[in-house]
């Protein structure tokens, strides 16, 4: 007689699923592009996901999260303290919040004010031995006036800004293209912000590594455009309860 499958086995066998599914198209998607050496790595955004629904996936191996929020981050860092995990900043970042996410984050994706990254360098300054702050520049690529991010025109005297502050690593650039109904408008925004990414790279650190753009709906024409990380949350938890 077959035993029946409860709801946390089905719950559990679909996230695999997924799981598998995206590494296998990030993959796949990655090789078929020459502007990469090495596959696009995969941040998991976990914002409004529950502590068991991150469990379950760092149980898969996924070790990259994002979130948006510092009052709720926080208490899911603690809770996997214990964990090998990277926790990834990826919202908007008030002047007011800079203190604890620098004590509890390992990367900040939307650095965009020379205002920001020396609070977060002062701050990470008084963390102690843990190393220095991960970040990416947000651009604000499409240049719409309700987004975060740095204009063009000013990207490369924040690129040299933040260089020059010696408790953040600066790794890259991070973007969010204006939404499309269809995904392949995005490309050329993709396409524009990796130009930007190899135009900065000469007068960067060695550490200058990772363009992160791309999230559910267009991660496989981002990565053709050159991204080294896609930001996903629907793709691998599923819908939102």
């Amino acid at each position: 007689m077959t035993r029946p499958v409860d709801v946390q086995e089905r719950a559990s066998s679909s996230l695999w699923d997924r799981y598998k599914a995206i590494l296998e198209s990030v993959r796949r998607t990655s090789d078929s592009t020459g502007k990469n050496s090495s596959s696009a790595s995969v941040l998991a955004v976990s914002k409004t996901r529950s502590i068991n629904e991150i469990g379950a996936l760092a149980q898969l191996g996924q070790t990259d999260f994002g979130e948006n929020y510092v009052s709720e981050a926080i208490p899911k860092i603690i809770e996997f303290s214990s964990h090998s995990m990277n926790w990834h900043f990826i919202g908007t970042v008030q002047s007011n919040k800079t203190k604890p996410i620098a004590q509890h984050f390992d990367w900040v994706q939307s650095v965009d004010r020379e205002h920001i990254a020396w609070r977060l360098n002062e701050a990470r300054r008084n963390c102690g031995a843990i190393g220095p702050l991960n970040v990416c520049i947000q651009v604000n690529i499409d240049d719409e006036s309700t987004k975060s991010g740095v204009s063009i025109g000013f990207l490369p005297d924040l690129v040299q800004r933040v260089q020059e502050m010696p408790y953040l690593r600066l790794r890259g650039l991070m973007a969010i293209p204006r939404m499309q109904s269809n995904p392949e408008n995005s490309r050329s925004a993709f396409s524009n912000l990796y130009e930007l990414f190899q135009s900065l790279k000469p007068a960067a650190s060695d550490c200058w590594d990772t363009l992160s753009m791309g999230m559910t709906s267009d991660y496989q024409i981002a990565i053709e455009e050159g991204s080294t990380m896609v930001r996903l949350g629907t793709a691998l938890f599923g819908p939102r309860a």
